[in-house]
């Protein structure tokens, strides 16, 4: 994760700034000790997709349709990180996974480009299948002519 002065980097020329970004913190079902039912450590970050200046309308749109169970009713992207004791390592994973998954979303896919099978290789396809079908034939007792 690449944490600049003025926010998050996701990709190159789009940085989220920290102000678009909200946490809270509620009880963990992971490591605790005798902590684990009086300490919250669970860190949530929520990022507001809908609202945010940061992201063009072409952007939003893509993180929507990538990442549609991860996204509430008022636009709200979440991201949940309990593996460690500690709030502040787990605020950290929660920006690392929040980074990892913009830059999923936002990932430029090239497309395949179809192209047509030449018609000399799907004769020279036809004509070896022909040969092995010739050559079952001639192993099988119908080829002979016994059968007749």
């Amino acid at each position: 994760m690449i944490l600049d002065s003025t926010g998050l980097i996701i990709i190159e020329g789009l940085i989220i700034p920290e102000e678009e970004i909200h946490y809270t913190a509620s009880r963990s079902s992971g490591p605790g000790g005798q902590n684990v039912n009086k300490v919250n450590t669970r860190i949530t970050l929520w990022f507001n997709v809908q609202e945010s200046p940061s992201l063009s309308a072409e952007e939003k749109q893509q993180i929507i349709k990538t990442f549609p169970t991860r996204i509430n009713k008022a636009g709200f992207l979440w991201v949940t990180a309990q593996q460690t004791r500690s709030q502040l390592n787990n605020r950290e994973l929660a920006k690392e996974r929040f980074v990892e998954l913009l830059q999923q979303a936002l990932l430029k896919r090239s497309f395949r480009k179809k192209t047509r099978i030449p018609q000399r290789v799907r004769e020279e396809r036809l004509t070896q299948k022909k040969k092995q079908g010739e050559l079952k034939m001639r192993r099988s007792s119908k080829g002979l002519g016994e059968w007749e």
